[in-house]
This record gives C-alpha cells, sequence and structure tokens, in this order.
C-alpha cells in the first residue's frame, strides 16, 4: 500500500513539474499518467497470472508421467508461493524487506518463534509427509481414532482423505503427521483390504478356508496381489486367526487396483462370501439372549 500511495505522490510531482499551473493541463498529463500506472499494474498481475497457469500446466505434466504424488502436489503450491512472494511481496514492498526483516535479527527471531505456531508446523509436517511419504495418493489409510479414507491430496496445510460417496477427512499436516497411521497400500501399486469373518464353532476349517477364498477369486474387484515364491503374484490364503467368546476368526486380505473405491470392494467381497457361507451351511454365529419368564 504505502509503495503504491509512493508511486501516486510521484505521478503528481511529475504532473506539476511538466505543465506547470495549468490546472486542466495538469488533469489530464495526471490522469494519463494514473492510467498508465494502471497497465503497468494490470500487466504486473497478469504476468504473475501466466506463471501461476504454467505452474500448474508443468506440474500436470509432470504427474501424468510421474503419477500423482504427494510430494509434487505440495512442491506445486510452495512454487505457487514462491511466485507470490518474489513478484508481489517484495517488488511492493521495496527496501522495507531489506532493512526491516532480512536486516533486523530482531524479526529474524520473532519469525523463528513464529514457525512454532500452527501455520509453519503444518507446513513443515506437510514437507515431511512429502519427502517421506507413509503414504501417497491412492493409498488406503486408517487413523488412529479408526476413520478409513483414500488420500486424495495435500495441500500446505492439510491432508484430505475420500471416505464414503462425498465425503472428505480433512487433517492438519501437523495432526496426522504425529498419527500412528496403517497403510494397507504402502509401497505396493495394489491396494489391500483385510477381512474378516466369523463362523460357528463347529464348522470344518478347511471347508470354511476353501468357501471364503473361492468367493473372493470370483470377484471382479479381486486380483492376484501377493508375492508367491517364484515371486509371480497370487491370492493372499485364507487364514484362522483367533477364538472369539463364539466364533472362530477367519481372516483373508484382498488386493484391488487403486481406482476403485474401498466401499465398492467391501460390498462386493463381503456379498459373495456371506451367500457362500449360507449356501455351504456354514453358520454365522451372532449373539442372542434367552428370555426366562418364571411363573410367580
Amino acid at each position: 500500500m504505502d509503495h503504491f500511495i509512493n508511486d501516486m505522490v510521484e505521478i503528481f510531482n511529475v504532473t506539476e513539474e511538466s505543465v506547470g499551473n495549468d490546472p486542466l493541463a495538469m488533469i489530464l498529463v495526471f490522469l494519463l499518467l494514473i492510467f498508465i500506472l494502471v497497465i503497468a499494474y494490470l500487466g504486473i498481475a497478469l504476468f504473475i497470472w501466466l506463471l501461476l497457469k504454467l505452474n500448474r500446466r508443468i506440474f500436470s505434466h509432470v504427474r501424468k508421467k510421474k503419477g500423482n504424488q504427494l510430494q509434487f502436489q505440495l512442491l506445486e503450491r510452495l512454487v505457487s508461493v514462491a511466485i507470490v512472494v518474489l513478484l508481489i511481496i517484495i517488488p511492493f514492498a521495496g527496501d522495507n524487506i531489506a532493512h526491516s526483516i532480512l536486516g533486523s535479527t530482531a524479526v529474524l527471531a520473532a519469525v523463528i518463534g513464529f514457525a512454532a505456531q500452527d501455520v509453519i508446523k503444518d507446513m513443515l509436517s506437510g514437507l515431511q509427509i512429502s519427502i517421506y511419504k507413509p503414504f501417497d495418493v491412492g493409498d488406503r489409510i486408517e487413523l488412529e481414532d479408526g476413520r478409513i479414507g483414500v488420500v486424495e491430496s495435500i495441500t500446505l496445510r492439510h491432508v484430505v482423505l475420500s471416505s464414503i460417496d462425498t465425503l472428505k477427512i480433512v487433517i492438519p499436516n501437523s495432526k496426522i503427521n504425529s498419527m500412528t497411521v496403517k497403510n494397507f497400500s504402502y509401497k505396493e501399486k495394489p491396494k489391500s483390504i483385510v477381512f474378516r469373518y466369523p463362523v460357528a464353532y463347529d464348522s470344518d476349517i478347511e471347508k470354511v478356508k476353501t468357501v471364503i477364498a473361492k468367493a473372493v477369486k470370483e470377484s471382479s474387484f479381486s486380483k492376484p496381489g501377493k508375492p508367491g515364491k517364484d515371486k509371480s503374484p497370487e491370492y493372499a490364503p485364507v487364514y484362522f486367526i483367533s477364538l472369539a467368546d463364539s466364533a472362530l476368526i477367519m481372516s483373508v486380505t484382498v488386493y484391488c487396483e487403486q481406482g476403485f473405491s474401498s466401499e465398492m470392494v467391501m460390498d462386493d467381497i463381503n456379498s459373495r462370501v456371506f451367500e457362500a457361507l449360507k449356501a455351504n451351511g456354514i453358520e454365522i454365529p451372532y449373539n442372542y439372549t434367552n428370555l426366562v419368564i418364571k411363573k410367580g
């Protein structure tokens, strides 16, 4: 703002020196110079807009070649911020930044202190996430509080997870960076989903394993993803993992392509397994209550 006011004062002084005391000429020259100044500012704004658009196109091209990875999303936003700072803040602030910020150790100390604030913490955490990549775009993750979603994007402030339908979970970078996160797709091209099914205690375990495995393989979403002995991918086996109070717990990991919604895969697999268990006479136990009525 001070820079703009200084420009206006300079225009007025130039106008006064060039036309003398002629009021009409002074007004016309003053308006002409203001028009030139506005055109110059619009030109700068257009140049910045073109740079930002070019930045988006470059990173869009990079993502098409290298994949939509977190570090590219964060780097694109950092470059956009750098363009704004270098072409707007520094030029318009002029000598004020050089003398008051870069030249003042007190202000530098204040900036360092400000780094502990939420905004800077989120930016630094976003940078850490993009470098170390505990998860990437398209990964299915589970948060400490049990919420599950597919990583959609990362900004300078937060990570966006896509959950059921149009539901989005937005988490600050600093918060998710400090969490223990379950990643069902860590460094794997196909994502994975773990399913658990209870069956009755008197069930034939080998038959249950066969029925569940067959139902999983028949799904159009399921694909081989577990490395076999010869390194070629294969379907994951069904495991008998625990004894519950009233059921045997079976578990199977299902692999599928990143592009499919987790809810679609879960719906299809659960429906197939439920129908297969029922068709083969395998009981799925559930809690029930016996009510005893005594006559007085």
